[in-house]
């Protein structure tokens, strides 16, 4: 054999000679890759290994493909094989149609039954929506007694109206499918009484129907609104001194047109959240002192604010046209010559806020009012306008009694 040849033998080239060490240089200016005939050290201190013992450099490894849903199933069962042990026999379960689609989509694989408490519920009206997905627990509206107490389903069937499923889906609670599922399982009422049969057909300008709890808005002509106040507008439409007032800020609003209510009122300097809506009975008992519905302040005051002063407060402090206190207080945060308070009441007199905290001897230096009812400002920037979304409506309905 010529010398060439036993240079390019395989006896030679595991060796460590001026072949390799030529190879070991060539191939990484070609890109890198560490195959053929190098198996010296060169190559195996590339690789990231180290050490001076001769080997094979290992072929690239395939990336798989691994599924996020079964990605914590086939990462336990490969940790299992590098140990050693026995994989398991069971077959990985077979992904049904529609898996990753979301509940109430076209395709998606029905809910499983309620079995237990109402939060069980496979699906929720109104789930898709961005606002009102953290606002507690509904609270239930008031049921009138009397003697429609234990109607029968066929006495709320109207011959000439639509399915009560239809309707629940053009409100945009759910998709027909999923409404029907809600019927079954006797979480929808009309007019105060349970429905689970799926053929009974209502009125929707007259049905007033609630899906666990959750008034369904069926007049698409009501508007309801939160107005992040800023300070230094006025809490009317109009104002005869031409002063900043809502209306200025409604102008490049859809609903200019509209005749709108603001619920409530804050004055000039109190900045914070404002119910506008065209719905005459949701303003009249939002507003009516006999339904008690809560007001959330972050108040400012000077600092130190000495202890037993909330307390005070929430026993109560007499003022110049009655008794008043708060429900809750809360000290938020406190800095050098500044606290922070957060107070819930549900009065509605006015500069209610300002005139306790005169009473007690802390003069409020800023006041935002965040939440109405279950109603929160939010991340709403000072200036905006923005529609409450359905969920929204269904709680402050409901939380009225509506």
């Amino acid at each position: 054999m010529t010398q060439a040849g036993r240079q390019g033998s395989p006896r030679n080239s595991s060796g460590r000679g001026g072949n390799e060490r030529n190879s070991s240089q060539r191939n990484p200016a070609q890109g890198g890759s560490f195959s053929g005939g190098s198996r010296g050290g060169a190559g195996k201190r590339a690789a990231g290994f180290g050490g001076d013992r001769s080997h094979r450099a290992p072929k690239p490894r395939e990336e798989r493909f691994i599924d996020p849903d079964l990605a914590g199933d086939q990462q336990g069962r490969g940790a299992e094989a590098a140990r050693g042990a026995k994989p398991s026999s069971r077959k990985p379960a077979a992904r049904k149609p529609g898996a990753k689609k979301a509940p109430g989509t076209p395709g998606a694989p029905k809910p499983k039954p309620r079995t237990g408490a109402p939060g069980a519920a496979a699906s929720r009206a109104f789930g898709s929506e961005r606002f009102g997905q953290n606002l507690g627990p509904v609270r239930k509206p008031v049921r009138k007694k009397g003697p429609r107490g234990n109607v029968p389903q066929s006495e709320l069937h109207d011959a000439d109206g639509v399915r009560l499923q239809k309707v629940m889906a053009s409100a945009g609670v759910a998709s027909r499918r999923v409404c029907e599922e809600m019927i079954a399982e006797g979480r929808v009422e009309v007019d105060g009484q349970v429905v689970t049969e799926l053929g009974v057909r209502v009125d929707p300008k007259t049905a007033v129907i609630h899906v666990d709890g959750l008034r369904i808005q069926l007049d698409e002509n009501l508007v309801y609104m939160v107005f992040n106040k800023p300070k230094g507008v006025v809490s009317t439409m109009e104002d005869p001194e031409g002063r900043p007032c809502i209306s200025d800020f409604l102008k490049n609003n859809k609903n200019t047109g509209e005749r709108l209510f603001h619920v409530g009122r804050l004055d000039v300097a109190t900045e914070g959240l404002l119910l506008l809506t065209n719905d005459g009975e949701l303003a009249n008992r939002l507003t009516h002192p006999s339904y008690e519905v809560p007001k959330t302040y972050l108040v400012q005051v000077r600092g130190p604010f000495p202890q037993g002063v909330g307390a005070q407060l929430k026993a109560g402090v007499e003022l110049e046209d009655g008794f008043a206190s708060v429900d809750s207080f809360r000290l938020v945060d406190s800095t050098p010559g500044h606290v922070l308070i957060e107070v819930v009441l549900h009065s509605g007199k006015n500069r209610i806020v300002r005139r306790l905290f005169d009473a007690v001897g802390f003069p409020v230096q800023r006041l935002v009012r965040v939440k109405v009812g279950p109603i929160g400002l939010g991340d709403q920037r000072q200036g905006s306008i923005r529609n409450l979304g359905k969920q929204e409506v269904g709680h402050l309905l409901a939380s009225v009694g509506l």
